[in-house]
């Protein structure tokens, strides 16, 4: 178990001369951390949404590396398991606007015939996408009292990771995948953003689970923070953070990708069951990633703060292993 510091007000992520704050290390209910990045090369912006509805699911990617920005738009038909998948590497990651904060201010990302413009106000955020045969217009209310969970990641005083995981946000619009429209609805889809900002090393690995349900949704991850003394675990009931610093055991076949996962600890105990298999592999040289993301249904427990044990059947979402030289 770790033993982290909750953060309640703003802080800067980093120090004048660049390096990490000590301050900013720990994690918060709410975003409060400025990413004043400075230098170049090492720098990774990123705002991941993750769309889950009863027909689809939707991946959508604006990414800046300092000297490439990736960026894709992501639909799996979950009835008939097609996949459309866009994707732009675009040099010196030319077009694209960050915000230092998660929650304010425009996300922009253009190349390859592909679009994302993402704008976040205290009420919510409104997302826009299109690529060739895909649109996307939804809105992700922010509910009053509903909580995320922001962690930073000291593996030094030179790399370092802020993430926002914001999991279980309600969704609601429309998608259209080769010109036929599909409704997304806020009484059975949910939305999950990945914010992250930081400076990272060059190799690294990392697991993320995410999955909601009404009321309840987890947030797990591990492997890149091991050590680190910070973790990015969390417990939502209804809307409520229940912050778990177990550094959690991953278990899942990596010659099966579909067999169940089990990841545990001593508040967690969560079986993931995979029903789709996604497979990314980018190798540009100094730049790979390959990238296992599995989408299905949980099962197990994980516990309160106060220890009661809420049951996680019936959530929906992913868990994944990523591979990068970045």
């Amino acid at each position: 178990m770790t033993r982290e510091k909750e953060i309640t007000g703003p802080v800067d992520l980093c120090l004048p001369n660049g390096r990490l704050n000590p301050s900013a290390v720990g994690w918060s209910r709410r975003p409060v951390h400025r990413a004043n990045l400075r230098g170049w090369g090492r720098n990774k912006r990123w705002e991941y949404w993750g769309i889950v509805t009863p027909s689809h699911i939707v991946g959508l990617v604006a990414s800046s590396l300092d000297y490439a920005g990736v960026h894709g738009l992501y639909v799996l038909d979950r009835a008939t398991k097609v996949e459309i998948d866009r994707n732009a590497v675009v040099p010196f990651a030319r077009g694209t606007l960050f915000p230092p904060a998660s929650g304010a201010g425009a996300v922009r990302a253009r190349g390859g015939g592909l679009s994302i413009d993402i704008a976040q106000a205290a009420s919510g955020t409104t997302i826009r996408a299109s690529a060739p045969g895909l649109e996307v217009d939804l809105v992700v209310p922010l509910p009053a009292g509903h909580e995320s969970l922001g962690v930073v990641v000291p593996w030094s005083t030179r790399r370092f990771q802020y993430t926002v995981k914001d999991v279980g946000r309600p969704v609601r619009g429309t998608l259209l995948v080769d010109g036929v429209e599909h409704q997304v609805a806020e009484a059975d889809s949910f939305a999950v953003l990945d914010h992250g900002r930081g400076r990272w090393p060059y190799a690294i690995w990392w697991n993320w689970a995410a999955g909601s349900a009404p009321g309840r949704a987890i947030q797990l991850g591990g492997t890149w923070t091991d050590g680190t003394g910070s973790t990015e675990n969390g417990l939502f009931v209804d809307g409520r953070l229940h912050k778990i610093g177990d550094e959690l055991r991953w278990v899942y076949d990596r010659t099966d990708w579909l067999r169940p996962w089990r990841i545990s600890g001593e508040r967690v105990a969560v079986e993931f069951h995979p029903f789709h298999e996604k497979v990314a592999r980018t190798n540009l040289g100094v730049l790979a990633n390959e990238t296992h993301q599995c989408f299905g249904h949980f099962t197990g427990w994980a516990a309160t703060d106060d220890g009661e044990r809420i049951d996680l059947a019936g959530l929906v979402g992913w868990a994944e292993e990523a591979r990068n030289r970045w």
